[in-house]
Parts: C-alpha cells; structure tokens; sequence
C-alpha cells in the first residue's frame, strides 16, 4: 500500500514538471500563449524566443526526462506520444488558416514541437542526438527567418500580412530567396537543415517503436509544406502592389545573422555529418 502510493505521488510530480516544461516549448493543449506572443511581440524578440528559449526549455526536457525519469518511461511514454501527435496535428492545421506571418510562423513553431517531441518519445541515444541536431537547425533556421520578417515594412511599421508580401521576389529578389531557403528548411525539403532533422528524428522515433506517431509526422509535414509552399508563390510568381511595402536595408548585425543562419541551414543539410558526430558525443554527457 505505501509503495502504491509512492508510485502515485511520482506520477503525479511527474506530470506536473511535464506541465511546465510542456508550456515552455509550446506543446498542446499548452501552446494557446504562443501565437499571441509571436503576433503581439516585436519581432527581435521574437527570433530570440523561436531560438533561444526553444532550444533552452527543450534542453531542459531532455535531460529531466532521459536522466531523472528515464527509469519510467513506460509511465510517462503514453502521456508523450498523445501529446506529439496533437501538437503535430493541430499546430499543423491551424497554421494553414492563418493570413499574418508571424501567426503562421507561430503555428509552425507548435508543430516543429510536436517533431521534436518524437525524440522525447525514442528513449534512446538517437532520439537524443538527432533532438539536439534537430534543435541547432532549427534555432539557426527560425532565427533568420524572423529577422527577415522584422525587415518587410511599410509606411504603418511591419507588413505581417501575407497580401503585403505579394511580388516581394520581384521587389528584393535576394532577400526573398534567402527567406524562401528558410521556408523551405522549415518544410524539410532535401538539401536544407530541416530534411536532415527530420530524417534523423523520424528515424529514431521508428527503432524505438513509434512508427504510427513518424506517419502522423509524414502527414503533418506535407501540410506545413502547402503553406510554405503559399508564400513562395505569393513572393514569386504574383504582382506586387504599386503601393506594398519594401524591404528595409538591414544593419550589419542584421545582415550577419542572416547570412549565419543561411549558410548553417545549408551546411547542416549538405554535409551534416561533424555536427552529428559532436551532438552523439555531447549526448553521452548529457545521458
């Protein structure tokens, strides 16, 4: 009887750490702040709580699940793949109805949770590396997005809406390129940091036996790739207004965090391999 309930009261301890680490990464049925904030925050900020506090709160989650509570993961491995699955799902959808970027992108960043969760749910040692490589694309990606978004501007301030980026391509051709290269790593297309991600996340997700989770994974990410695919289309190939907003030139420091976060979103999907073999180290400490 007393062991009984021990073994509730750790349970119970458990989920509600997994509720405050849940709610820092945006995970469902948390993840109600995170649109508002991305939409209501400015956008500097933002980049740094889509990088930063992404790749923190997850650091956090890895190491209190994989070390403190990796003993009984058969108890907490239910709750997660439930989770992953809706966060997946529902960041996905919701992401596709949305008409201002930073909404979207909000939405995106719900759904990149529920992706990442998949390494939680592994429990071994590639789910954690291809997790922490996941995290470093990520951050590199969603940081230079952001910081392109923080430029389209006109006369009232920042043009979120995606009708005022229509044409964007024809206005500022570079600038459009490089954010179409960020969309297109988000979308995990082959050849960007995001494909190499979510290759080696579904990866480790299906040896530790989630296989029906890494084909809502499949699904979920055929949808991102539809709204991804929106604003390209609406930069590329649609007219720009005569009056539409225009890309702003950016500071230097600006500048270099772009052209950083280009060219790692590259480098981790063409030659990924010294980044993974430092993660698989770096794991072993964590482990």
């Amino acid at each position: 009887m007393e062991n009984s309930s021990q073994d509730g009261l750790i349970i119970s301890g458990i989920a509600m750490i997994a509720v405050g680490l849940l709610f820092k990464v945006g995970a469902v049925p948390f993840h109600q702040w995170v649109p508002d904030v991305y939409q209501g925050s400015p956008t500097p900020l933002v980049a740094f709580m889509s990088a930063a506090t992404k790749v923190a709160a997850f650091g956090a989650l890895l190491r209190v699940f994989y070390v403190a509570f990796g003993s009984m993961r058969w108890d907490w491995r239910p709750m997660m793949w439930v989770i992953a699955g809706l966060t997946m799902i529902i960041g996905s959808l919701l992401a596709v109805t949305q008409t201002d970027m930073k909404r979207m992108l909000a939405f995106s960043s719900v759904a990149h949770t529920g992706f990442l969760l998949l390494g939680v749910v592994a429990t071994s040692a590639a789910g954690l590396s291809s997790s922490l490589f996941y995290l470093i694309a990520y951050a590199f990606t969603s940081l230079g997005t952001f910081a392109i978004v923080g430029l389209v501007r006109d006369a009232s301030g920042e043009a979120t809406h995606l009708s005022q980026w229509a044409g964007l391509g024809k206005k500022s051709p570079w600038m459009a390129s490089i954010f179409a290269l960020f969309l297109l790593a988000l979308a995990g297309i082959p050849l960007t940091s995001g494909f190499t991600g979510k290759f080696a996340i579904f990866t480790a997700a299906v040896e530790g036996g989630a296989t029906p989770l890494v084909i809502i994974a499949v699904l979920a990410s055929a949808v991102a790739a539809f709204f991804y695919a929106r604003v390209i289309v609406l930069m590329f190939f649609t007219e720009p207004p005569t009056d539409g907003p225009a890309v702003v030139i950016p500071s230097g420091l600006t500048t270099v965090a772009i052209g950083i976060s280009a060219a790692f979103t590259l480098l981790l999907g063409i030659a990924p391999q010294p980044v993974l073999e430092l993660i698989i180290n770096a794991g072993l400490f964590i482990r």
